[in-house]
């Protein structure tokens, strides 16, 4: 099976498990999202969810956020982790927006990854949820999947994105992209994964990747001898 079989096959099953997909994180404009995406790094998006609101009440737009103090922002989103680094990068970017770009999020992805703490991924998002322009972010439930099902063999996040974009159509990234999430998330795990009984991988991945996870994994239930 070549991958763009795969692709499509793959596609048609996730359109049946997943076929309403929402950003996960909770967002009202092209801003929230790209604070509420830069603060998804290395943390849960239901702590960030549980964060945001406070945050948001304080200041939501960037006029408003710039003003507030590095240290306000940082006790605000401490139990995000990293708060440090995206407190300043918060009021960095809010700072940003107000002075270069009238206090509005650009619909530009190479102006977005020159903002603070925002990488390709976050602009990525927010290009393609905040304003439709086709993108297809790749997080790390994206980058697994990728590899198990055979659709890219890359360890380099970019390569796995140029990769995917040559197998879906580029109307669909943003759905997919969402809809993996939310498979990986729910049915194809990092660890403890039996890639047997995976609605997907148990036929996209190659027979050795299956033999050798399949290993790992009886390796991790067996009792360690004493």
């Amino acid at each position: 099976m070549t991958r763009a079989e795969k692709a499509e096959r793959i596609g048609r099953i996730l359109d049946e498990l997943h076929p309403h997909t929402e950003v996960p994180l909770d967002h009202v404009d092209p801003f929230t999202l790209l604070v509420a995406v830069l603060l998804s790094a290395q943390c849960t998006d239901e702590r960030v969810n549980q964060v945001t609101p406070g945050l948001f009440a304080r200041a939501n737009t960037p006029d408003a956020m710039a003003k507030v103090p590095v240290a306000e922002i940082q006790d605000l989103i401490r139990s995000c982790g990293l708060a440090p680094a995206k407190a300043k990068a918060i009021r960095g970017l809010s700072e940003i927006l107000r002075d270069e770009h009238a206090s509005q999020v650009p619909a530009d992805i190479e102006a977005l990854e020159r903002l603070p703490g925002v990488g390709h991924k976050t602009a990525s998002v927010v290009m393609v949820q905040a304003f439709g322009v086709p993108a297809f972010p790749v997080d790390t439930h994206i980058h697994r999947l990728a590899g198990r099902w055979g659709l890219s063999q890359a360890n380099n996040v970019a390569v796995v994105e140029r990769d995917l974009k040559k197998l879906f159509a580029d109307g669909d990234w943003g759905k997919v992209h969402l809809q993996m999430i939310y498979f990986g998330r729910e049915h194809c795990p990092a660890r403890g994964h039996d890639l047997r009984s995976c609605p997907i991988c148990s036929w996209a991945a190659t027979k050795t990747r299956i033999e050798a996870e399949a290993r790992k994994l009886s390796s991790k239930r067996r009792p360690s001898a004493r």
